[in-house]
């Protein structure tokens, strides 16, 4: 008898791949004109390298969604951010940008994956979660 797998069964990093794999073929998500050219916070030197890391991006964000109701721009920031290099200065932490964050949320919430949570942050929709958990369901577990 096979068991359903949800977002939790299986690997973050298989997971996020999957479904950014499958959120770049639906098409529906509408990348902003400075994809290609945007830092992803202060304490970043340099543009993503990966030409599809907004979808891994969302992805990851819809992860953490789905598994913990309530996640505003603020906690992507604080999430995603990391040390900041000061030069000969000790490093510090840095937050990642929350602009970069809030344009996802947003597409995610357009394509009824997220919407607002009444009690702050955002949560994930029945139509979301069954997206998510279908990706998960196809992501072929190897038994050692």
């Amino acid at each position: 008898m096979a068991t359903a797998r949800t977002v939790k069964d299986v690997s973050p990093h298989d997971f996020v791949k999957a479904y950014a794999a499958h959120l770049k073929r639906s098409g529906k998500i509408e990348l902003p004109p400075w994809v290609d050219i945007v830092k992803t916070g202060t304490l970043k030197e340099l543009a993503p390298y990966d030409p599809d890391w907004y979808y891994i991006r969302a992805a990851s964000i819809a992860r953490k969604i789905y598994l913990r109701q309530g996640l505003g721009v603020g906690s992507f920031r604080r999430i995603y951010g990391g040390s900041k290099r000061n030069g000969s200065r000790p490093p510090h932490f840095g937050k990642a940008s929350g602009g970069i964050a809030r344009h996802i949320l947003q597409q995610l919430a357009k394509l009824n994956i997220i919407d607002m949570d009444p009690k702050g942050g955002r949560r994930i929709t029945s139509s979301g979660q069954r997206d998510l958990d279908q990706v998960a369901g196809r992501i072929v577990v190897v038994t050692p």
